[in-house]
């Protein structure tokens, strides 16, 4: 199977990140470098499979209260940061063209903002032709980094749903927050979609399906590695676990090396690995209300409010800049 070259990542930084993590314990690499264009077809294919409960039940959620979201927040720009397939951000454009007040103006505006370049074009293609009222405008950018926007009318609902906030540890995500803050005008708000602490078992499922995509998507990162450094990883001699950090309340996704290995990466050198020795590839956060509050603080937004399914599977937090 090919995969894509990471032609929107930069490639000296994908050097650094490698140079830092294959120098600490555990070894790691972000979980940015998922993305490349299979791996984000990995991803929406993760989306659906029966153990992965996040993107239901945010659908789920988002369908029964997005025209309320809408109706609160009088959006005439939806910002998405981490759009991907844009799967579920249809509720919330039916209810942005379904309110009076954007009924009539030709301005409505999606800013879709994803790394990967191909697979966001796609997705806007797409949306054209099912939204022709609307104005779409992909915007291709590493939203973790700074990043700058087109210009959009006002005001504006900034999103980021699917729990991606989980990938950040806290201290990152509150940057991060306070960099969705600095872009925010006093009159916008911020849609979070966040993963709740639940069952370990539950959680470890999701991450560990029977069909193997998750292990595969897990491993792409590897592919990444080698396609745009020219490392020589044996993705086969690497194996998928995911595992929950009951200290600090996160999921782990781990690549395990079957055996005794050194892979070449030119620029970092010859990297061993012990067998058995773990390779951390991502984290995922859970939440409770407490901890996505503090969080909203520290990135200088409160929360309004606060909507979950009911078995409390997952959560959407509204908020706005603190005044």
């Amino acid at each position: 199977m090919a995969f894509a070259a990471l032609v929107t990542f930069d490639r000296p930084q994908l050097l650094r990140d490698a140079r830092i993590g294959m120098a600490t314990t555990p070894k790691s690499l972000p979980p940015k470098y998922f993305y490349d264009e299979r791996g984000s077809e990995l991803f929406d294919e993760i989306t659906r499979l029966p153990e992965y409960y996040p993107t239901r039940a945010e659908r789920s959620l988002l369908q029964r209260c997005s025209r309320e979201i809408i109706d609160e927040t009088t959006p005439l720009t939806l910002i998405e940061l981490g759009a991907g397939s844009a799967d579920k951000t249809h509720y919330l454009l039916d209810a942005m063209i379904a309110n009076s007040f954007t009924v009539t103006l030709p301005d409505v505006t999606y800013l879709p903002v994803d790394v990967s370049a191909d697979f966001l074009e796609r997705s806007a293609e797409r949306l054209r032709l099912e939204y022709p009222q609307l104005r779409i405008t992909p915007v291709i950018a590493d939203f973790s980094a700074p990043f700058q926007l087109p210009a959009y009318p006002e005001p504006a609902l900034h999103a980021f749903l699917g729990s991606t906030i989980g990938n950040f540890t806290p201290a990152a995500a509150a940057t991060f927050l306070s960099g969705v803050r600095q872009r925010m005008a006093r009159a916008d708000y911020f849609l979070l979609g966040a993963d709740l602490r639940k069952d370990v078992h539950v959680l470890e499922r999701a991450y560990s399906d029977a069909q193997g995509i998750t292990a595969q998507f897990n491993k792409n990162a590897l592919h990444v590695m080698n396609a745009v450094l020219g490392a020589d990883f044996n993705v086969d001699l690497f194996e998928h676990r995911a595992v929950y950090n009951h200290a600090e309340h996160r999921i782990e996704m781990h690549l395990v090396s079957k055996g005794a290995q050194t892979v070449m990466i030119p620029g970092v050198g010859n990297v061993s690995f012990a067998d058995g020795e773990y390779m951390l590839t991502e984290v995922s956060y859970k939440y409770d209300r407490a901890t996505i509050a503090e969080l909203l603080t520290q990135g200088g937004l409160e929360l309004l409010r606060w909507i979950t399914d009911e078995s409390e599977l997952f959560a959407l937090a509204l908020a706005r800049v603190r005044h």
